[in-house]
């Protein structure tokens, strides 16, 4: 089964905006483990708008299940991932002035970059992913970073699938196929939600692990954290 990751971004921006501690991330993150998460995602930005350093430190030797940590590295990044030890580190290409992220790497043009970042993320006994678009050219160039997996940018399936979900999932299936043949794990996120994420994982069955996080806490704004975690398992069993 593929696993659930839940991205609790989203709790850090609503309680950002009001200062104070409301809603309490920390225990957000512990009772989405408790709901049967077996994961929980996080993606500091240097502008601390949602998740802070502060959280990730608090968070790491609090959690039971995977952590995954997303980010640019950037030298304040990478200090912080290499201080926590995180299960998972997931290189993302931010730019600084994105809302949210927006594509993946170009892991040709990065190849050596990347490299040199992932050799020290594996010393630290670290898995590293990298963020990448449904083009296998992309893929293929993964595996010469040394990564261990890769995490697709599910944002096109997500924007077409409602008008043609076929063809929406073939460049995202060519991808997984090539990633598969070449030995790299495959996770997945951005945009994936109780509409679109059984067909997705049924597609590609060999997916690793989904990070979810806006759609999840919109929906729970309505059917409460607990139902809600529990029917992105349904979805993903």
């Amino acid at each position: 089964m593929t696993r659930l990751s839940v991205n609790i971004n989203k709790i850090a921006t609503l309680r950002n905006a009001r200062g104070g501690n409301l809603p309490d991330v920390f225990r957000t993150a512990l009772d989405c483990e408790k709901f049967g998460a077996q994961g929980i995602t996080v993606h500091p930005r240097p502008d601390e708008r949602h998740i802070r350093y502060s959280d990730v430190r608090q968070l790491r030797p609090a959690l039971s299940t995977e952590f995954n940590i997303e980010g640019k590295p950037i030298p304040s990044f990478m200090d912080l991932v290499l201080e926590v030890l995180p299960d998972q580190v997931t290189l993302v290409p931010d730019a600084e002035n994105a809302l949210t992220s927006n594509c993946g790497w170009d892991t040709i043009t990065h190849r050596e970059f990347l490299s040199e970042v992932i050799g020290r993320l594996h010393l630290a006994g670290i898995r590293a992913s990298i963020f990448v678009d449904p083009v296998e050219e992309m893929v293929e160039a993964a595996v010469h970073t040394g990564a261990d997996r890769i995490e697709l940018y599910t944002e096109r399936y997500a924007a077409r699938y409602g008008t043609g979900r076929e063809q929406a999932i073939a460049p995202y299936v060519r991808a997984a196929e090539k990633a598969r043949v070449l030995g790299l794990g495959i996770n997945a996120g951005h945009d994936l939600n109780l509409d679109n994420l059984a067909y997705f994982v049924q597609r590609i069955p060999w997916i690793k692990e989904v990070s979810i996080g806006h759609a999840l806490i919109c929906d729970a704004l309505y059917l409460g954290l607990e139902r809600t975690i529990a029917a992105y398992l349904d979805q993903l069993r």
